[in-house]
């Protein structure tokens, strides 16, 4: 038998190990913050140039995820626009004499809605008892007021009273909805919370004139200026998409733009005026209306898109440094050590799951920082150091980690049944990540492969029972590409085989899995022992390749809690694909585990790699005849499948 040598590679304690220096924290200490938005430039810019462009469709989509500063950013972004007021009008809506259930606009100078509504009252209340005294205001108003839209009113105003006389008095009074009196800067509205009324405003139904019952939405008091609307509001609430759709096409299509309230049914004019309407949500929102919605790219023609991390150069270092400092400051905690800033900034590499990257969620750092004041006070410290940042962690992992002890006493117990030593034949211990909330853990879950000659392929178990997502489907699909492509080149692949999560009742999606899978399918076809004591993540592709995966800390996180709690043997590992050790930014006691050598973490490039390290056997190479050697479990798994083969074709 040929002897074949191969490496398996363990990680270091000093390649698992992560930190920040208390040194360079040092030298970035002492700026103060001056508002800067750290770490988003390209939204920034893409910000600017719409608040700039006063054309039809530039409003803006704002997406990214919560706590980056998006609303904080949008603010101090259109502080630069809001003091150029040319474009700002007292608005006003009058009687429409052909229509009365569409009121009309006025659009007088800043300043002068008020004594334009309040000489109409004069004249309105004249015109009952004193018809010459109301004729004197009326010229007086005609005189002081020759806009070409005043000069229409007023003209209607006196055709009317021909016509009428002083019995509908009350229908020349106006309204007055936006009273800019005062006002030094555009309007920046956040509409908190967006419904028909408080967009597009209501009528009051004790008036008998239309025009004297509108009450002014924040669409309206928005006019000239800046609307902020939370797109996942605006989405969820029945019709109010396509209403606020219709009113800026109306805005931007038409001179004289009418718009649309509700119960009862009226009509008003539209204020022509420009209106910057931001919507802040989420990037699956963005998507979903770029794909269904044919007018959304021409109403809102930049995305301004805010990033969920940043690189940890030395600028950004310095910036995150400095913003802690004003959080300290500003909310009244205790100071930061150095070693606690340190702490923190590897928190921030944790939460943006990157050694190089710093997240850009600044609130959540914010969290950390009022949580570990806590227990410092609580511990009569006059700081926060590294230790209080830590356990401000440990207490969070605490508060949330009742899920993940009981999968462990299930474990224990044998409820959940998950071997932890040994070897066993088409099972192979996975990872998987559990949220609860804003907490997520790693636990792992066992996956089982069962083979035997047919033609049915791999069946998709979790899909069978209606629990399986899109892509953990396509993931099942490329392992047979992967059995094709690696072992049945000269025969088919004559396989039925079956794939399950044991005791698991919940829905999979994503591909994580997919290597797992893998392996519990090739130690089933080669029927090959593999190790409970260690388990794998990681997905693949058809060459075989492992790809990294989401929640790697997390995952050997909760690998290494399960085997402290049914006790370390010295043996257990996980493998992870080469990729996330850029990714590992683990706890303190993993780590010491790993330095005792107590626990392990193996990397792997491809499928082979990571058999060879499940098997203790090599994976061998072709030959120039394009054999695997009789000795690896290659050639085993290809000869039972040969064997599969031919089983089929005698039946």
């Amino acid at each position: 038998m040929a002897v074949h040598d191969f490496t398996i590679r363990e990680l270091s304690y000093e390649e698992a190990s992560f930190e920040y220096s208390p040194s360079v924290v040092k030298d970035c200490r002492g700026l103060s913050y001056d508002g800067t938005i750290i770490g988003q430039p390209r939204a920034l810019r893409a910000l600017a140039m719409a608040l700039a462009i006063q054309q039809n469709g530039y409003n803006v989509y704002v997406s990214g995820d919560n706590g980056s500063g998006r609303l904080s950013a949008v603010r101090r972004m259109a502080e630069q626009f809001r003091q150029d007021t040319r474009m700002l009008k007292d608005i006003l809506y009058t009687y429409n004499f052909q229509e009365p259930d569409s009121p009309e606009i006025l659009l007088i100078p800043v300043g002068e809605g008020q004594r334009f509504s309040d000489g109409m009252d004069q004249f309105a209340n004249q015109l009952k008892s004193d018809r010459t005294a109301a004729e004197a205001t009326l010229d007086g108003l005609e005189k002081q007021y020759t806009e070409p839209a005043c000069v229409r009113f007023f003209e209607r105003v006196r055709h009317d009273i021909q016509r009428n006389g002083a019995t509908t008095a009350d229908k020349y009074r106006v309204r007055l909805l936006v009273n800019h009196s005062g006002d030094t800067e555009r309007p920046f509205i956040v509409e908190t919370h967006p419904t028909f009324t408080n967009l597009f405003g209501s009528v009051d139904k004790s008036w008998q004139y239309a025009h004297l019952a509108l009450h002014a939405g924040s669409l309206l008091r928005a006019s000239g200026g800046f609307i902020v609307l939370d797109a996942g509001q605006v989405i969820e609430e029945k019709g109010l998409w396509d209403a606020l759709k219709r009113y800026l096409s109306a805005i931007e299509d038409s001179p004289h733009p009418i718009g649309e309230l509700q119960s009862p049914p009226v009509r008003p004019a539209i204020a022509a005026l420009p209106l910057k309407v931001i919507m802040i949500g989420d990037e699956d929102t963005y998507d979903n209306l770029c794909e269904k919605d044919d007018l959304f790219l021409s109403l809102f023609k930049v995305s301004a898109q805010f990033d969920y991390s940043m690189e940890a150069n030395s600028r950004n270092i310095s910036l995150v440094v400095t913003l802690l400092d004003h959080f300290t400051q500003q909310d009244g905690l205790l100071p930061l050590t150095d070693d606690g800033m340190a702490q923190m900034l590897r928190y921030s590499a944790w939460y943006a799951e990157m050694r190089d990257e710093l997240t850009t969620q600044f609130s959540q750092l914010r969290d950390v920082l009022f949580e570990a004041d806590y227990w410092a006070r609580q511990e009569h410290k006059t700081a926060i150091d590294r230790e209080m940042v830590l356990k401000a962690n440990d207490e969070r992992t605490f508060f949330s980690g009742i899920s993940e002890e009981r999968i462990n006493k299930d474990i224990i117990n044998g409820e959940l049944v998950i071997s932890l030593e040994g070897t066993k034949v088409g099972m192979v211990n996975g990872l998987a990540v559990m949220d609860r909330g804003s907490s997520s853990f790693g636990t792992p879950t066992v996956i089982s492969a069962t083979v035997a000659p047919g033609n049915e392929g791999i069946v998709n178990i979790e899909h069978e029972a209606g629990l399986s997502g899109e892509i953990h489907d396509k993931g099942l699909l490329i392992l047979q590409g992967y059995l094709r492509k690696h072992y049945a080149r000269n025969f088919p692949l004559s396989i039925y085989a079956g794939i399950a999560f044991e005791q698991n009742y919940s829905e999979i999606d994503g591909d994580s899995a997919s290597s797992s899978e893998l392996y519990a399918l090739l130690s089933a076809i080669g029927e090959l022992p593999v190790r409970q004591d260690v388990a794998v993540t990681g997905s693949v592709n058809q060459m075989g390749m492992l790809q990294p995966v989401g929640g790697i800390n997390e995952k050997i996180e909760g690998f290494f809690k399960t085997c402290r709690t049914t006790g370390l043997t010295g043996h257990q590992a996980v493998i992870i694909p080469y990729q996330n050790i850029r990714n590992l930014i683990l706890p303190y006691e993993v780590l010491e585990a790993i330095k005792q050598k107590t626990f392990h973490i193996y990397v792997a490039k491809t499928i082979d790699e990571g058999m060879e390290i499940l098997t203790n056997r090599p994976a061998g190479r072709r030959n120039d005849r394009g054999n695997f050697p009789e000795d690896t479990f290659n050639w085993q798994i290809e000869n039972r499948l040969k064997k599969m083969y031919q089983a089929v074709q005698t039946k």
